[in-house]
């Protein structure tokens, strides 16, 4: 079983008055500190136009962390796909991938904000069409030779080679919880990622469904279940629920705002009670505990990302977290 971490979002709190750019340091700090740790993955976010700065740029925020670890995997978690001319997203991948000798993975996924598609102008109901569209236009931008591949968006693509191509085969991985979603990354992506919405159970269920779908397919190559959980590494339970809560609370306020378009000034008590049963957090035997009923449901094959990166609660925290996850934790996962 792999363990990861992240998501960078480089947030800024109302309440931190730190310069942006701080915020980037940070995590550039805690990407040196996964690396040091013998974590197997750091993982950026992408959303746009947030006014606490959510991070915008995940190639430039991976090529960053790309210089500054050895040998981490970097991922996005998720990347817009249809926000994004997909052969300059090719370009970008690969260089972000040679500057990283080979350690990169491009999670992708439809997106779902009203004003981020028509601020890039792009029609919402095309986000699946663009997104088949640009997994398929980033393998064959990847191959030898130009591509081939007639894109219904991007006419001027065919016979483009792009240059030069990455290290290796950067794995696609999709995202997505409805069931067209989950098998769509079954029959096209190299890997899925279970978002942290679901239960253990639901996580179950799909991986079931992928498995049935690449078997009945003939679909026999490599295919990784990641799967995002939000937590953190403490004393006790109490102690790293309370240095996670703020940012973790904070941090889910801005999604609903995202995923509805809505402002959301509070959580009600009971959101905030499902929030907290949902997270992992305690002791390293807690955690341990919790990764191994994931473990034993879903097989010893799965990359759990151990979301710890949570806006404003304090870099020295987040980096404690990450050494105990790193020397308490993974071991005991092997």
């Amino acid at each position: 079983m792999k363990l990861g971490t992240g998501l960078f979002t480089c947030q800024r709190r109302p309440d931190d008055d730190r310069p942006m750019a701080d915020l980037y340091d940070e995590m550039l700090t805690l990407g040196r500190e996964i690396d040091d740790a013998g974590l197997d993955s750091a993982w950026v976010s992408e959303h746009h136009f947030m006014p606490d700065g959510y991070l915008s740029g995940t190639m430039p925020a991976l090529g960053a962390l790309a210089a500054a670890t050895e040998s981490v995997e970097l991922g996005t978690c998720i990347a817009l796909a249809p926000l994004y001319d997909p052969i300059r997203l090719a370009e970008d991948a690969a260089t972000v991938d040679l500057i990283s000798g080979g350690r990169t993975t491009l999670g992708l996924a439809i997106g779902s904000n009203p004003r981020e598609f028509d601020a890039f102008g792009v029609p919402r109901d095309e986000r699946v069409d663009r997104l088949a569209d640009a997994v398929s236009l980033l393998r064959d931008a990847w191959s030898d030779g130009p591509i081939a591949h007639e894109s219904p968006f991007h006419e001027g693509a065919t016979g483009v080679d792009v240059t030069p191509k990455p290290a290796h085969d950067v794995p696609l991985m999709l995202g997505g919880a409805a069931k067209p979603a989950v098998r769509r990354a079954a029959r096209t992506a190299d890997a899925w990622c279970a978002p942290s919405s679901l239960s253990l159970d639901g996580v179950r269920k799909r991986v079931e469904d992928i498995r049935s779908v690449r078997e009945a397919e003939g679909l026999d190559g490599e295919f990784t279940i990641y799967v995002l959980q939000h937590g953190f590494v403490g004393d006790s339970k109490a102690e790293a629920w309370d240095a996670m809560r703020d940012g973790y609370l904070y941090l889910q306020r801005r999604y609903a705002e995202i995923f509805s378009g809505d402002e959301v000034s509070e959580l009600s008590d009971e959101r905030r009670a499902e929030l907290k049963a949902q997270a992992i957090f305690g002791t390293p035997d807690d955690v341990v505990a919790e990764l191994d009923r994931y473990r034993g449901a879903l097989g010893d094959d799965i990359h759990f990302i151990f979301r710890t990166y949570h806006p404003g609660i304090g870099t020295d925290r987040m980096v404690e977290s990450v050494r105990r996850l790193g020397d308490e934790v993974r071991p005991r996962l092997a």
